[in-house]
């Protein structure tokens, strides 16, 4: 059995109440792909409403906690070296299509440092987490980053926008979260984005830190402009040598 912090045990809880809003929302979102109006206004309404989910439960038990989210912003409270990192539905556009592949995602940023990361894929029941020091884990399965060395075997994935690179299997799932727990559990070997938000990457960039792979330092870039690579630690000199302009 995992031994968990107590941050981790609320963040876990405070995304699997927000689920079921995503969950049941999903089903009507696929329903109104062929209205006219089409689902765009009822899935801001969502993003919205799982946020504000997610900061009431975060807040039960850690009520002076500080808060930055997609939607809202930065909420200061009294203890602004704890931050709550939230993103309510990384894959907004998956999302909005009637796509099955969108994250629900949570990071605790203490003294600057991100010390514990969720990463939910609620239509999967995929709960990836992680925890500084204490290592990477799925549905309470440790992960571990892909040992694959040849860059014919490997998969990566990224935006493309803004990036060169050659000799590399790439695939975009349109939701940054997921690829970077994909890489955690070796599923892909590695990801490179540029000019995305910290809500987005903190709590995968923390997964697959701590399931033995490798991440670029994210600090010296703004909140909304990170440039991230990120793979496993065996393939990470020959995936740096293919982009060209990174």
């Amino acid at each position: 059995m995992i031994s968990i912090s107590s941050n981790l045990n609320i963040m876990i809880k405070a995304a699997e109440k927000a689920s079921k809003s995503v969950i049941r929302d999903f089903g009507e979102v696929e329903k109104l792909q062929v209205s006219k109006k089409g689902p765009r206004d009822f899935v801001t309404k969502t993003d919205k409403n799982v946020e504000k989910i997610l900061i009431e439960e975060l807040s039960k038990t850690k009520k002076n906690y500080s808060f930055l989210s997609e939607e809202i912003g930065s909420i200061k409270n009294k203890d602004e070296e704890n931050i709550w990192i939230i993103d309510p539905i990384d894959g907004t556009t998956n999302f909005l299509h009637g796509i099955p592949h969108f994250a629900i995602c949570v990071a605790l940023q203490s003294k600057k440092e991100i010390i514990s990361g969720l990463i939910f894929d609620p239509i999967k029941d995929e709960m990836f987490f992680a925890e500084k020091n204490v290592g990477a884990f799925l549905n309470n399965h440790r992960l571990r980053v892909s040992k694959k060395n040849l860059l014919d075997d490997c998969l990566f994935s990224s935006n493309h926008e803004g990036v060169k690179f050659s000799d590399l299997n790439m695939r975009y799932s349109g939701c940054a979260a997921l690829d970077l727990a994909y890489v955690a559990s070796g599923r892909l070997d590695g990801f490179f984005h540029k000019k995305i938000n910290l809500w987005d990457v903190a709590a995968g960039a923390l997964l697959v830190k701590e399931a033995g792979g490798i991440v670029n330092d994210l600090d010296k870039f703004p909140i909304n402009n990170i440039d991230i690579k990120a793979s496993s630690a065996s393939i990470n000199d020959q995936m740096l040598k293919c982009l060209i302009n990174f």
